[in-house]
């Protein structure tokens, strides 16, 4: 194998969860929280996140204060509990012989432990060997390298051995600040700047799951 980890984003890589869970919740958000406010559009939400951070949009564009940031988590939370993403197609006969050869899967996502194990058992009927979801602490968010510095020590491997798969650049910047290897995950996105800026980049970028998979080569 090309790789023996796979390091996954979840969030719109493994999920359509911002279109489908993220994005309905901030509006509920807005207009609950900024109701004079005009109501942004899923690529402007898409383009903000990937451009500046989730955290930006939030406290920057929108000024949430502290208890109205608790407030938002309260209806983030009430969203990803009560809805549940669809798998990208591709995701289940990929994992599952990934698996079957041996390779060790890593989440390392801004979403919660609960709600990624619910969805991999759910689609794919398997665990992760390790998820570091947003309650796993703030030195084991991205872009911070300690997963895969866990990773590289727990399971033996290499740098080399390693491959990040992200559709955001906080992804990107984990896996260079651990010197491993990075994918782009294109097929969440559809806005050009955004794929424009995924173009200037030298990492190497999937159009879909089936396009990863030939490329990955197991």
């Amino acid at each position: 194998m090309k790789y023996k980890c796979l390091v996954l984003d979840h969030d719109d890589t493994v999920v359509d969860s911002s279109r489908t869970i993220h994005y309905p919740a901030f509006l509920d958000t807005l207009r609950q929280l900024r109701p004079n406010f005009d109501l942004l559009t899923f690529d402007e939400f898409n383009h903000h996140c990937f451009a500046y951070g989730f955290h930006h949009l939030c406290e920057v564009r929108y000024g949430f204060d502290k208890t109205e940031m608790m407030k938002e988590y309260e209806i983030w939370k009430q969203h990803t509990q009560s809805k549940q993403a669809p798998a990208f197609d591709g995701w289940y006969a990929l994992l599952h012989q990934f698996k079957a050869q041996g390779g060790v899967i890593i989440v390392v996502s801004y979403s919660e432990s609960k709600e990624i194990l619910r969805d991999y058992q759910d689609h794919f009927g398997l665990i992760p060997d390790r998820i570091y979801g947003y309650d796993a602490g703030p030195e084991n968010i991205k872009p911070h390298s300690k997963p895969i510095v866990d990773v590289l020590k727990d399971f033996r491997l290499k740098h080399e051995d390693i491959c990040v798969i992200d559709d955001m650049p906080v992804g990107l910047a984990m896996a260079e600040n651990a010197d491993v290897d990075f994918i782009w995950a294109k097929w969440a996105h559809t806005d050009e700047r955004l794929l424009e800026q995924i173009k200037k980049t030298s990492q190497h970028a999937c159009s879909d799951v089936q396009d990863l998979y030939e490329y990955l080569d197991f």
